[in-house]
């Protein structure tokens, strides 16, 4: 008993344990963002990425690029040093081709790149300090109220 009357140390025992908590669901919280982020990067590159138009007789059909976009590993992260990576890839082979641009055959000509992977981490990356902020407040007050 203090000269103010009774203290109640109940509430700080439990805001000690859920910060102890908060250790273990970290990296369940990093894991989280980089799939929100790697998920985002996706939507944008994907929109971005042309489609090609044949005629109706060619049989040919436009698309194969677009759909060649996939995190690899279906958003599987791994860790490296402080980092948490998911690779996005595009396994088509022209990918760099549309990417950075290219020669037409016979180097006639040079066809520019539709950078729509670079445009496309540039505004991710732009968002994301926003983004991983606004998260993080989320995450905290769940911790913190014990949700």
């Amino acid at each position: 008993m203090t000269r103010w009357g009774k203290v109640d140390c109940r509430q700080m025992k439990k805001l000690r344990d859920r910060l102890q908590g908060m250790g273990d669901m970290r990296d369940t919280f990093y894991e989280a963002a980089a799939k929100e982020l790697a998920a985002r990067l996706l939507a944008k590159v994907i929109g971005r990425t042309p489609v090609g138009q044949y005629p109706s007789e060619s049989g040919m059909k436009g698309g194969t690029l677009r759909r060649g976009w996939t995190p690899e590993s279906d958003l599987n992260i791994r860790r490296e040093g402080d980092s948490y990576v998911i690779d996005v890839v595009n396994p088509v082979e022209y990918a760099s081709y549309v990417e950075y641009g290219h020669r037409t055959r016979g180097g006639g000509r040079w066809v520019e790149g539709r950078h729509m992977l670079t445009v496309s981490v540039d505004e991710v990356q732009s968002i994301a300090p926003k983004l991983l902020e606004k998260k993080l407040a989320k995450w905290l007050k769940e911790v913190l109220d014990g949700k």
